[in-house]
């Protein structure tokens, strides 16, 4: 039987992305990107909260009790969200781009807690492949790959032995795996592990207990699993076209929740922008927070 999806409040964002489950807070917080907007859904209570940002940030993880948010210009830290309470990043680390109008997109933090994070040029339709791959911990930021055009699908194998990397942009639209050194958190032997997806773009995704990679076919409105070796086994709907990212959480990591993306030309009553939460019958695992 197919899982049921259920919408989440009624906010539309216009780049909902990185979802992260925090157990301590039991609730998911996310960043709505062009809407310069932190997001917070507490399931027990049903609760949703938001705060403003004054940059654009395309992903965010956990930081002690607060958070890291990869923004426009670099790396900046906020402490705890408290409702009625503003969100004032303090920068830790600015970003030289490679080329005009950049911005940081995807990204999360490995196993040992080092923080990798993509950049891109906002402007999809100039296909720049001036995105690099970040690396931050407690040496500093580091440049790890180059050549990126959209960086995302950024996830790590249970053991954090295997990263997986999609660059999403139309002229590419594929997923690489690598053996990611833990000790140094340097990838390496990249390898094609999905060329094309059934239908859509890859775009967000996470990894389940028994290493499943589920991955968000943006325009597809889908997500799919794929086994480590690479084979599709599952795939599920949901009501909106244009899917992001997806994350793991809940009290029993069991709840998948699907952020998605409205764009101008949607259509009045369109569930483009919403979010979801669905029981796929797997079991995620929780994020490691920022050592950085």
């Amino acid at each position: 039987m197919p899982a049921t999806v259920e919408r989440i409040g009624n906010m539309l964002c216009g780049v909902g992305e990185s979802p992260v489950w925090r157990a301590a807070d039991q609730a998911f917080t996310w960043t709505d990107i062009p809407g310069k907007t932190l997001w917070r859904w507490s399931p027990a209570s049903d609760d949703i909260a938001h705060w403003a940002l004054p940059q654009m940030a395309g992903c965010i993880a956990m930081r002690g009790a607060g958070w890291l948010l990869a923004m426009e210009d670099g790396l900046y830290a906020c402490d705890p969200l408290r409702a009625g309470q503003p969100c004032e990043p303090r920068p830790l680390v600015s970003v030289a781009h490679a080329a005009p109008g950049m911005r940081f997109n995807d990204g999360r933090c490995d196993r040992q807690g080092r923080f990798l994070a993509g950049t891109m040029v906002m402007d999809m339709g100039l296909a720049q492949p001036a995105g690099q791959l970040y690396r931050y911990d407690a040496q500093g930021l580091a440049v790890l790959l180059d050549d990126l055009i959209v960086p995302n699908g950024m996830a790590f194998s249970p053991d954090g032995r295997t990263m997986y990397l999609s660059d999403s942009h139309p002229s590419r639209a594929m997923v690489w795996a690598f053996d990611y050194d833990i000790d140094t958190g340097t990838p390496h032997n990249r390898r094609p592990f999905i060329s094309a997806l059934p239908a859509g773009r890859p775009d967000g995704a996470a990894v389940d207990t028994d290493g499943g990679y589920w991955i968000c076919g943006n325009e597809a409105g889908r997500v799919y699993r794929y086994t480590p070796d690479g084979r599709l086994d599952r795939t599920l709907d949901v009501p909106a076209a244009r899917v992001a990212m997806c994350a793991f959480g809940g009290a029993g990591m069991d709840t998948l929740f699907i952020t998605s993306i409205r764009p101008p030309s949607a259509a009045p009553g369109s569930l483009e922008g919403a979010v979801f939460a669905l029981r796929p019958g797997a079991q995620g695992l929780e994020e490691t927070a920022s050592a950085g």
